[in-house]
């Protein structure tokens, strides 16, 4: 097996290693990112993401997202929001389409040199979510501790958004774990604790399924602004203040979801094959 590169970014501290499988297919399972991801022997990041070549006529790549446990997932708003950026760059381009699981979402460039991404519809359906039966997606009656009465949004992947009155007083490492795999998610979920501060603010910390706690998380920044408005907490254009930084999100009157925010490179490498073939030697 020969060294593999890779490209180490991050969305406001969200961090990613992102491999090219491009023009050439890269066997990166389950265990091979749990081994990358591993910020002690690894290189270190919350989601490893793989470029492939696009299966939609219509997107120009296909990113491939799992989570730090291995876990494949459908959608990363600020992977790709990171991708968009390395992609654009190839070319100077300022618009791309990325197909992902959850579909084909479109990026571009701002003036200000930020990356915006259309993230599709919020969904507050119970099948779309999904949850396991039918219940009243605004007020689920499902809880931890200080953590009550979510509202359940998909935007590409699920989430329970917790509105709270003082959100760094949430023990989310300890909360999280439980909310995350409660029976009413049956693909488990991401845990917002949200906090208006303001008018048109929200302070967002997150719990990320398969990830624990990031720095941003750029759906939950989403599925947080769609919840809030539909609580009529919000307008629907909001900043989302989270542990790593702001992002602008605003639900549009088409029920689409505009993120925008930045996207850097933090540094490029190698992999090491001896560290893919001791995960494969872990089988």
């Amino acid at each position: 097996m020969s060294s593999i590169a890779f490209t180490k970014m991050h969305g406001l501290g969200n961090d990613f290693v992102v491999l090219d499988g491009r023009a050439r297919p890269l066997a990166i399972g389950a265990t091979e990112a749990r081994a990358i991801a591993d910020r002690r022997t690894g290189v270190g990041c919350d989601q490893v993401l793989i470029l492939e070549p696009a299966t939609n006529g219509t997107a120009d790549l296909f990113m491939r997202i799992r989570n730090s446990d291995g876990g494949e997932v459908e959608a990363c708003g600020n992977g790709t929001r990171c991708v968009a950026a390395l992609v654009m760059g190839e070319t100077d381009a300022n618009y791309v389409r990325i197909e992902t699981m959850a579909g084909v979402l479109e990026a571009q460039t701002t003036q200000s040199g930020l990356v915006s991404v259309d993230m599709g519809p919020a969904s507050t359906d119970w099948r779309q979510i999904p949850l396991a039966w039918k219940v009243d997606t605004l007020h689920l009656s499902i809880g931890a501790g200080v953590l009550s009465d979510p509202v359940a949004v998909n935007v590409g992947n699920p989430h329970a958004v917790f509105f709270v009155d003082d959100v760094e007083a949430v023990p989310l490492a300890e909360l999280g774990p439980e909310l995350e795999c409660h029976d009413l998610y049956p693909e488990r979920t991401n845990v917002e604790a949200a906090q208006i501060i303001g008018d048109g603010r929200i302070r967002l910390r997150v719990w990320e399924r398969g990830a624990g706690i990031t720095r941003a998380c750029g759906s939950g920044a989403c599925a947080t602004a769609a919840a809030a408005h539909l609580r009529g907490l919000t307008g629907r254009r909001v900043e989302v203040m989270l542990d790593g930084g702001p992002l602008t999100i605003e639900w549009q009157d088409d029920d689409r979801v505009m993120m925008t925010g930045p996207a850097a490179i933090s540094f490029s490498g190698l992999l090491n094959p001896v560290l893919l073939s001791g995960a494969e030697a872990a089988l």
